[in-house]
């Protein structure tokens, strides 16, 4: 994760939140102190990496925002958080020791189009530190994380039921939020955690996937959240009907929804052929294990109405190994079959045809613009017809999501 992360920020710098709290009387944000021109109503701050330093100026790019461009004022206090991250013990330091890439606060007078600040107040964290608790948080989430598909949500309790896939018999677990619970969504052209926005329950809605991060009881059943991240993900499955290399776009007719799906390629698409001999053998492994258990290994017969048209919640809730997130790995069920896929070789858009058969996730998309493919799997007839709705697609292992499906299992 990079230094503009929210989440590593939001962990990282709860202690800023504050503000006032933490001013000593010589920095009272007064009106008289106020530069021309602002006041104390127009008291604000900014929490991010610097981009830039420039003599006094230094310019500080937000998780979301425009970039602030702070004028450190010559009363101005600046100080270093040290590795404890107590404010106690912070170490005074000069303006020439800050550095780019630095994660600060400012905070101070905003200019009336809030595109600046009269800085009276530096708290500095240095990138090793990011780095420190990025790493902590991210284990985090592999010990005490799990994840699956919403079955439902009641705002009034605060509780979330989600399920689990696996081969045979679904496990479905009580997510239980509080006012401390953090609650994040997936931007909707997006599967990068670290462009996850704050959210609400009621946001949440049936077959969003879901990760969580807590405390499990005992017997399984109940999950106690400190952070939840949600998404919608739509899954696809049917033949290719066009291929525009040079748009970058590919559409594709569901066999579901029988509507034909406008999809982008981007860098960060996955594209993958699995071989035709893989295929046979993933085909057998599929029609036995739907035979002994009744149920394909995603749990879930992938219920209509997501978004743009095609499919609802992706069939997915196992956390593929080796990402940008790489939870534990298992030798079977639904984490299982993701790392066997994921490990089939890549392709590109110039490699497709019409007619192909694919298995597809993607963003939700805007209203304004078709979704993007995050995973791409061609050569997976055999599979389709075998088991539909069994891939495992999932999109945890993107963009530093948070790794780990310790409660997969």
């Amino acid at each position: 994760m990079n230094a503009k992360s929210p989440q590593i920020l939001a962990a990282l710098l709860f202690f800023l939140l504050p503000g006032a709290s933490f001013a000593p009387p010589c920095l009272a944000l007064s009106p008289a102190s106020a530069p021309a021109g602002q006041t104390a109503a127009t008291i604000a701050k900014a929490i991010g990496p610097i981009k830039s330093i420039s003599g006094n100026v230094i310019t500080v790019a937000p998780a979301s925002g425009p970039e602030i461009t702070a004028t450190v004022q010559p009363t101005a206090r600046i100080l270093r958080l040290g590795a404890d991250k107590d404010l106690k013990n912070a170490m005074p330091i000069q303006l020439q020791d800050l550095q780019v890439g630095d994660t600060v606060r400012v905070r101070g007078y905003a200019s009336t189009d809030g595109k600046s600040i009269a800085t009276l107040e530096v708290l500095v964290i240095t990138r090793s530190a990011v780095a420190a608790v990025s790493n902590e948080i991210r284990e985090d989430w592999q010990k005490r994380g799990l994840a699956g598909v919403v079955a439902s949500v009641d705002p009034s309790s605060g509780i979330v039921t989600i399920s689990i896939p696996g081969f045979g018999e679904k496990k479905i677990v009580n997510i239980h939020t509080s006012s401390s619970t953090i609650i994040r969504r997936y931007a909707p052209d997006s599967a990068n955690f670290e462009a996850a926005k704050p959210s609400t329950l009621q946001a949440i809605h049936v077959n969003d996937q879901l990760r969580a991060r807590g405390d499990r009881s005992p017997d399984g059943n109940n999950f106690t959240a400190a952070e939840i991240v949600t998404g919608t993900f739509p899954y696809v499955e049917g033949t290719i009907k066009s291929v525009d290399a040079s748009a970058n776009t590919i559409s594709v007719q569901d066999v579901l929804s029988k509507k034909t799906v406008q999809l982008k390629v981007t860098a960060d698409s996955q594209l993958h052929q699995v071989p035709a001999d893989m295929a046979q053998r993933m085909a057998f492994i599929l029609k036995r294990a739907k035979a002994q258990g009744g149920a394909s290994p995603s749990g879930s017969s992938a219920p209509a109405g997501g978004a743009a048209g095609y499919r609802g919640g992706p069939p997915s809730g196992g956390m593929a190994s080796g990402g940008a997130g790489g939870g534990a790995a298992h030798g079977g069920g639904a984490s299982g079959l993701q790392r066997m896929l994921d490990q089939t070789p890549a392709v590109t858009l110039a490699d497709l045809h019409k007619g192909d058969a694919l298995a597809i996730l993607a963003t939700e998309g805007t209203e304004s613009g078709e979704g993007t493919i995050i995973k791409l799997y061609s050569g997976v007839e055999p599979i389709l017809e075998a088991a539909p709705n069994a891939m495992m697609l999932a999109p945890w292992s993107l963009g530093g999501a948070p790794g780990g499906d310790a409660a997969n299992q």
